[in-house]
Order: C-alpha cells, then structure tokens, then sequence
C-alpha cells in the first residue's frame, strides 16, 4: 500500500480524452504610454505562441504525468488547428482519433498578458473566437465510433466538456459502454450532466455544479448550501465520486459515504499566477489516480497538489510527474476524519 506522500507510478496506465479542443492563443507585450486615443493603455508586442487548451490541455496534463494518452474529438482545417495538432504529436499523444473538419473553426481563446521587462506577465484581456454552430452530428457519430474503439485498449476515459457540442449523447453511450466493459470513466462536466449518469466519477467546479443544482452559484459560498446542492446530484446522476473544485476555497469530494463532504485547503503558494487550466489538471490527476486503484480522497488529494503546482505558471501550464512528487508532501490533507488519505 502506497504512503500518503508517495505518487503512484502512472506509466503502466493507458487513459484517453475525449472533448472539446482549444487553442490557446497568449500573445505577450510590454506597457509603453497611455494613448491619445483613447483611456487605455498602449502596449508593445513582444511575441506570441499557440498553446493546447479544452481537452487537448487535459491530454497534456495526462501525458507530462506519465501516462500512455490517446485524444479523441475535432479540430478545424485551419492554421489553430493545424498547429494544435503539431504540438501534441510532438509530445507523443495519439491525436489519430481526432477528426480535422471541414467548415469547422477551431475555438480559440486569446489571451493578452501584460508587464514591464523583468516582471510576471498577467493577463489583461480575452477575446474568444468561436464557431458559429455546435458540431454536427455525423462529426459526434465519429467521434463516439472511436471511442467505441478503445473497449480493451485503455483503463480509463476522461470526458472533457467545453460546451461546444462535441460531447452529446452518442459519445456518451460510446462512455457508457466502457464503463461496463469495466473502464473508470470520468467526466469534466460543462453542463450536459444527465446522458453520464452513474459514471465513475464528476469533477465539476461551482459554477457547473451551481448550474446542475439549478442554483445560483453565489449561494454555494455558504457550505451547507453546497453540500446540499452536491448531494442533489449525487441522487439524481449518481456519480461514484463527486470532487468539486472549487479556486481558492479548494476542494470537496462527495459520495454516498461521505454526504457531509471531504474538504481539503488549496495547495501551493498563496500567490496565485494564473488559474487558467487548473481545472484541467485537476480532473487529469484525480481521473490518473482512479485508475491507479487509489481510493477518492487520496485521489483528491494528488488533483489537490497537481493544481497548486500549476496555478503558478502563466497560461495553461502542465503539471509534471516530478513537480507532482516535489509537491504532495507540502500539500495540505483532506479534514474529514474517516478519509483514508
């Protein structure tokens, strides 16, 4: 039996994603002089590059952790796209389920970041450039026949949901049918919640959760109102698990046995860089860790750390195995007294 500081080896393990694919678009300035134009800020461009966001940043986070990591889903026949699919063909991840589409634009979300020479750059504004329709369903048949695919191949499937249409009820019966095949199935949920019922596992944040519960999400800062709202999709979609992350207040794992929750603090510094795909590496390690055998809240526990590592680097950062190691001795455990940690 693994120490609770010990990371599991995850190169045995085979796992694939299926989702939305994003390009992250970071273009980088320095601030020179107020313009005359207008009340804004006039910035110099100093350079820019393509990063792998949605679930190509979740294939990411699986892959610098050690697993074996095959993508499933659809990019556009454009220059995002193209180059979404060179950087994750140099990184070793199997992109030969992911379709290339015709009409279809590659979602991409620009990010500004900003700071003079020598300082962090933080981001100071998003444009998102998105299709104008969701995905047409012979695109999502595809998609589901390749997940079909892998029923002996892999042990363990993420579903990555960014709402763009991609993740419908064929690809989640295509889910499904792993499941019974004896695959640990998880999904990253943006608001299609009832095709997935009774998965391995949710990990949705406040505000999917808030939407699921169909609540605003500001009354989940109260923690009874939470667990209330967690417990109600526990009954009604009946997860296995259900870790809700939750930024700065960290995270709490829900399940049948555990209705009160298992809370634990966020790791890392309290100096917070950038959280943007924290919750892809979240979902990454949890789902990672499942399917190593671990029980819940050690689960929680390695997502927890991962996290931290990862909010303190600019853009969609990744965390590695050995960051992984490094951290989960710092990291803070889960409070609940029966958690097995």
């Amino acid at each position: 039996m693994l120490t609770p500081n010990v990371v599991p080896d995850y190169t045995a393990l085979r796992i694939a994603v299926v989702g939305d694919l994003i390009a992250d678009h970071y273009v980088y300035a320095h601030p020179t002089r107020l313009s005359r134009e207008a009340p804004v800020m006039v910035l110099r461009h100093v350079g820019e590059a393509i990063g792998a966001g949605g679930a190509a940043n979740v294939a990411r986070n699986l892959w610098s952790l050690g697993a074996r990591t095959r993508l499933l889903g659809a990019v556009g026949q454009d220059a995002n796209g193209r180059e979404l699919l060179r950087i994750l063909d140099s990184e070793q991840i199997d992109v030969s389920g992911v379709e290339v589409v015709s009409g279809w634009v590659t979602p991409t979300k620009t990010r500004v970041l900003g700071a003079e020479p020598g300082r962090t750059m933080h981001q100071i504004l998003r444009i998102d450039r998105e299709p104008e329709n969701k995905m047409t369903p012979d695109v999502c048949r595809a998609v589901a026949a390749e997940v079909r695919k892998l029923r002996g191949q892999v042990d363990a499937l993420l579903v990555s949901d960014y709402g763009y249409g991609l993740v419908d009820d064929e690809v989640a019966a295509a889910a499904h049918e792993l499941q019974d095949a004896g695959v640990a199935v998880v999904l990253d949920p943006r608001s299609n919640f009832q095709p997935f019922r009774g998965l391995t596992a949710f990990t949705p944040n406040l505000a999917e959760l808030a939407f699921a519960a169909g609540l605003p999400v500001d009354e989940l800062a109260d923690t009874g109102v939470l667990t209330r709202a967690a417990n109600e999709v526990l009954e009604r979609y009946e997860p296995r698990w259900l870790l809700v992350t939750m930024g700065n207040r960290g995270m709490r794992l829900y399940a049948r046995e555990h209705r009160e929750g298992i809370p634990i603090r966020p790791a890392g510094s309290e100096v917070v860089i950038d959280v943007t795909g924290a919750g892809d590496t979240a979902a990454a390690a949890f789902s990672l860790s499942l399917a190593a055998g671990l029980a819940g809240p050690r689960a929680m526990r390695i997502a927890n750390a991962a996290a931290g590592v990862v909010v303190m680097e600019n853009g969609a950062a990744v965390c590695s195995l050995s960051k992984l190691r490094s951290a989960l001795p710092l990291a803070p455990q889960p409070t609940f007294s029966s958690a097995v940690v």
